[in-house]
């Protein structure tokens, strides 16, 4: 697991770790996705049909607008789609986003949590450089660079 849940005193957030702009997008994905769902209805998704298709965002003119974008865009998804992203593989080039995505009905996604709005407060998204400490919260690990970080709140 590269993401931790991050306690906030009236929303949720996520924090992630990964080596690349890519898997930083597919990890606050994982995150954000496992926040909504019980433990019980994340091990029930393997039991349903998995559909493939391809999602994009265009246009960002950074890496946390890009990850604001993203978030919303599997929010998005979910609620007017009926697409529940279970799984992603994340290529990123001059700021636009390709997603190849596994997603199930959302109706089959049992959620405990809904999540109103991804919101720019406190959102960090950028690169750790080599050697490179980032100090976390206790119920987070620290970070040692070279690699990506994020930081995001979920109205909820």
């Amino acid at each position: 697991m590269s993401w931790w849940v991050l306690p906030t005193t009236a929303d949720i957030g996520v924090v992630a770790f990964a080596p690349s702009i890519n898997r930083i997008m597919e990890e606050a994905a994982k995150g954000m996705q496992g926040i909504l769902l019980s433990d019980s209805a994340a091990k029930k998704l393997d039991q349903h049909v998995r559909h493939t298709s391809q999602w994009q965002v265009e246009g960002s003119e950074n890496e946390e607008v890009l990850l604001v974008h993203w978030l919303e865009e599997i929010l998005y998804q979910c609620e007017v789609e009926s697409r529940f992203l279970v799984d992603c593989q994340v290529m990123i080039s001059d700021f636009n986003l390709e997603a190849q995505v596994s997603w199930v009905d959302a109706a089959d996604a049992e959620r405990e949590v809904e999540i109103k709005a991804v919101t720019r407060h406190q959102l960090i998204c950028r690169e750790v450089s080599a050697g490179e400490l980032i100090q976390s919260s206790p119920e987070v690990p620290d970070f040692e660079g070279p690699g990506w970080m994020c930081q995001v709140i979920f109205d909820i």
